[in-house]
């Protein structure tokens, strides 16, 4: 059987470009797939990453995507992967919402993304990605000496908020779950001037996106001007359980399990970036990538 494609990159965002970045070098025939929406679509800028500090991750992504579309052998395709099948020939198919033709693959490199489950309060939503944050690594810096609030959610460590302590002073929210705090957390959390709000949050206050304090079921609004958020994920979709792979708990959601190399526990079936780490970061995701890709090319020269 002849395949359309030495491979099909599901998702093109840090990670998928990355790993497609290698293969178009490496001159193979490839299509990228992408639904365009990548899980830093919130934010406003991209902080930490090597050389692209202050760039917004749209920009990133859209300056990565002309890159790659420069080098001959690559497709790019707009829209959603909603099927995937071994095709008995030791490739695979994969099918496009509102494409009629499936593309056939010899490879598949999953690089989908998840997407974040922020807690259900009032005006948590409005202003992710600008004053309810998740990283204090890319967002820290911009929000340093304001008052910080840490949201405490299982399975997230209360002491985290020991973390968020560098950057300003810091309360940490319980949100009713009062028995999680022993006393030597207590008295760390204490010792580093974390104040410590046990009451279950109701809301927050203020402009948004901006935000001006949390308040608690008692009535009470603490002023606070930027909130961490440790949310759970969720895959964006479900061509991993379709294939077969074998999908792991990570520490805030499922992780698509791989070896070193990136190759999942279906032969000929890649996947790197947030779906394949339990420590999700937009560097981590790119290199990620670059080594899936490194992998997958190995492999259609050595495994025949």
């Amino acid at each position: 059987m002849t395949h359309d494609y030495d491979a099909v990159v599901v998702g093109g965002s840090f990670a998928g470009l990355s790993a497609a970045m290698q293969l178009a070098r490496a001159r193979k025939k490839i299509c990228v797939v992408d639904a365009g929406a990548p899980r830093n679509r919130f934010a406003a800028q991209s902080h930490g990453f090597f050389g692209q500090d202050g760039v917004p991750p749209l920009k990133m992504i859209a300056d990565a995507r002309d890159k790659l579309l420069a080098y001959p052998s690559v497709t790019f395709v707009e829209g959603y992967a909603t099927d995937a099948k071994a095709d008995g020939a030791g490739g695979f198919t994969v099918s496009l919402q509102g494409r009629e033709a499936p593309l056939s693959t010899r490879r598949m490199l999953l690089a989908f993304g998840v997407q974040d489950q922020l807690p259900d309060i009032e005006g948590m939503r409005e202003r992710w990605g600008h004053s309810v944050l998740h990283c204090p690594y890319c967002h820290g810096y911009e929000v340093a000496d304001r008052k910080l609030g840490v949201l405490y959610a299982a399975p997230q460590p209360p002491d985290h908020a020991l973390l968020i302590a560098d950057w300003g002073p810091t309360t940490l929210f319980l949100n009713g779950n009062t028995g999680v705090l022993t006393d030597e957390v207590r008295a760390r959390l204490q010792a580093r001037g974390v104040s410590i709000e046990p009451g279950r949050v109701s809301g927050l206050e203020g402009n948004a996106p901006d935000l001006a304090g949390v308040r608690i079921g008692d009535g009470r609004v603490v002023p606070i001007d930027a909130l961490f958020v440790v949310p759970r994920t969720r895959m964006n979709g479900s061509l991993a359980e379709q294939l077969g792979c074998a999908i792991d708990e990570g520490p805030v959601g499922p992780v698509i399990r791989t070896d070193d190399f990136k190759t999942t526990t279906v032969p000929g079936v890649y996947a790197a970036g947030d779906i394949a780490m339990p420590f999700q970061n937009a560097t981590r995701a790119s290199s990620d990538g670059v080594l899936a890709g490194v992998a997958l090319h190995r492999s259609l020269v050595f495994d025949v």
